[in-house]
């Protein structure tokens, strides 16, 4: 679900046409819940629930499906008590990956990072291990296909917004500050000029990254998508470029 690079586009096609869209939903469902439970149910009174439901409709995720989210946290007296819980830690070749959960069981989320980092070639670190390699930042991924009209034209007002940087690549990646990142998208929203975002987040976002042949960033890869795989993982961030 995070951690932009090179190879992201390359795994978010296979994601697209091999990993089941409700196990996703369900992770989408899980922090708009938590979201709403721990503040207001309401997205202009509640900044968190507003990034949980941006971040899930970046993924396509019905409004009937967020919707019901939010209801299940309306009424929702005692149940599961969800824990946030961040685990670091480096994989292959050395490669620094952040995991952050959601997890009703501490217990069973520590046994399984705690087995499968050596399992995929990696080594499971202490706190603050690899996170002073991170930034908090927002992130908007954009594939050119889905921009409406001119593009340059279009990065050109993104150029005038409160932005920190924007890549033009393979896709179109502009970062903001984490506290800027709700109106510099729902200034781009004003434009009307995207018709689909490919992320849009607050994310963790690497000050340096490494750069990996196939072979190695395969290894890598598979890391990730084991990690990703559970269902207690919400979001994984790597430095892979």
């Amino acid at each position: 679900m995070s951690g932009h690079s090179k190879w992201s586009k390359i795994k978010h096609k296979k994601g697209a046409a091999d990993a089941s869209r409700g196990k996703l939903f369900a992770k989408l469902g899980k922090e708009i819940f938590v979201a709403a439970r721990n503040g207001e149910p309401d997205p202009d009174n509640n900044a968190g629930l507003r990034l949980a439901i941006d971040k899930a409709k970046a993924q396509s995720m019905p409004k009937d499906n967020i919707n019901r989210a939010i209801d299940r946290a309306k009424g929702s007296v005692g149940g599961a008590n969800f824990e946030e819980i961040v685990y670091e830690g480096y994989g292959p070749s050395g490669v620094a990956i952040m995991c952050y959960c959601l997890s009703d069981n501490r217990n069973r989320i520590a046994s399984f990072v705690k087995s499968i980092f050596p399992k995929r070639g990696g080594n499971l670190g202490s706190d603050g291990s690899v996170s002073y390699l991170f930034s908090r930042k927002g992130i908007i991924v954009i594939d050119k296909e889905n921009v409406i009209g001119d593009i340059n034209d279009f990065m050109m007002s993104v150029l005038e917004l409160d932005i920190d940087d924007m890549i033009d690549d393979m896709e179109i990646v502009i970062y903001t500050s984490a506290e800027n990142f709700i109106s510099v998208k729902s200034d781009i929203d004003d434009f009307g000029s995207v018709s689909e975002y490919t992320k849009a987040e607050i994310s963790m976002v690497p000050s340096m990254t490494i750069e990996l042949d196939q072979s190695d960033a395969e290894k890598v890869l598979g890391l990730i998508e084991a990690l990703e795989e559970n269902d207690d993982i919400q979001d994984v961030y790597h430095n892979l470029a």
